[in-house]
């Protein structure tokens, strides 16, 4: 039985990695992005299907949404913890558009990682 304190803690160090995250995408840091995905990691799109190596590349040759001016207005919409294993739902505006992400993430030797991203542009978001 997971207690109260290792809940709260487990939420701390997810909440915490997806301001990394954030921060990883905002600044295009393929270090801190490499670091925070499981080296297994896999990247889902509407008919794309990404390796984290493939998709680092990507980032790393794509405009830097912090040069660019984009505002930092990245959000957790939401948190499922499930003991080792958890799924967030980010809001993650750049390049100009709207991303929904879902991430998968397990604990693992006492470490958070994300271990898959679904992500697509939403529909639903006005555009300028």
């Amino acid at each position: 039985m997971i207690s109260t304190m290792e809940l709260s803690s487990d939420l701390q160090a997810v909440e915490a990695m997806l301001m990394q995250y954030f921060d990883g995408l905002h600044r295009a840091d393929i270090a801190l992005l490499d670091k925070i995905f499981d080296p297994q990691a896999r990247l889902y799109a509407p008919g794309v299907r990404r390796s984290k190596a493939q998709w680092l590349e990507l980032v790393a040759h794509r405009p830097v949404p912090a040069q660019i001016g984009d505002p930092f207005a990245y959000r957790v919409l939401s948190i499922e913890l499930c003991g080792m294993q958890a799924i967030a739902k980010v809001a993650c505006p750049l390049l100009g558009q709207h991303f929904i992400d879902f991430l998968s993430l397990l604990k693992e030797e006492g470490r958070w990682r994300i271990m898959a991203k679904q992500y697509a542009d939403n529909p639903y978001m006005p555009r300028n």
